[in-house]
């Protein structure tokens, strides 16, 4: 009854563990403290010989009980943070669970008041999307600043499951998921539409290149034609050879030999 049984609440089939668990610090339960010590010491007025030394004993059980069922309740006031979520249990016989996942807080505060900081402990208070109320404060954790970094670590980590080589919120480092590779990116250019007709493109011939001596060449076979004609001999059936071009002469230097 009075253990509140962390383990049954666990999504264990879908690899949920407990990072931290967290109890209430001591100064929590120093009020019921001092009450249980003021229940005996009404329950003592008792003894003294009166005739209604009922009342005391009625009013310090009373106090007792109250007393004790206070420092249950702050026993069983857990509150746990998992690789998944974060919930808190608490009740003794009615017990409640709210529960939050990392993903969803927005924000933690952290007070620490002045008898806080001297003692060890402090208040959360978390913003969530949903504003959750069971899991809104929570006070009197022990070692606020430490825990603090715990949780922000955890949620980190979860947002970030899949990045390889993250470091785990216990040290130790993930393994480096290897990622594909992105494909090549082929990017289609359709060609601009002509709008106007353009000239015919010549077509390439491989040809010799021409040498510097080809005019002289041309020029002695027309000459070797006229004088065919002129004798009334046929001319001899020869290809055209293509007009001469003067921006096509070789103008470079020749290397006569000295």
């Amino acid at each position: 009854m009075f253990d509140p049984r962390i383990e049954k609440h666990l999504i264990t089939d879908q690899g949920e563990r407990v990072v931290d668990e967290v109890r209430k610090h001591w100064a929590a339960s120093v009020s019921a403290a001092l009450e249980l010590f003021a229940g005996f010491l009404v329950l003592l007025t008792s003894s003294v010989q009166s005739p209604l030394w009922w009342v005391p004993a009625v009013l310090g059980t009373v106090i007792v009980v109250h007393a004790v069922w206070r420092l249950f309740e702050q026993h069983t006031d857990r509150f746990v943070v998992t690789n998944m979520r974060v919930f808190r249990v608490h009740g003794i016989l009615s017990q409640r669970i709210a529960t939050m996942p990392l993903t969803r807080i927005l924000d933690i505060s952290v007070h620490k008041p002045v008898i806080g900081r001297i003692f060890g402990y402090g208040h959360f208070v978390f913003e969530s999307a949903a504003q959750e109320q069971g899991l809104r404060h929570i006070r009197y954790v022990g070692d606020p600043d430490g825990r603090g970094l715990t949780i922000q670590r955890v949620i980190q980590q979860a947002g970030l499951r899949g990045a390889a080589g993250r470091p785990d919120f216990t040290g130790a480092p993930l393994i480096p998921v290897a990622q594909p590779e992105p494909a090549a990116s082929v990017i289609a250019v359709a060609a601009p539409a002509e709008s106007h007709s353009t000239a015919p493109v010549p077509v390439a011939r491989t040809t010799a290149p021409p040498s510097g001596w080809d005019w002289l060449a041309d020029a002695q076979r027309r000459e070797d034609e006229r004088l065919a004609q002129l004798r009334g001999e046929p001319t001899p059936s020869a290809s055209p050879a293509p007009a001469f071009d003067p921006d096509r002469t070789n103008t470079a230097p020749i290397d006569l030999p000295r």
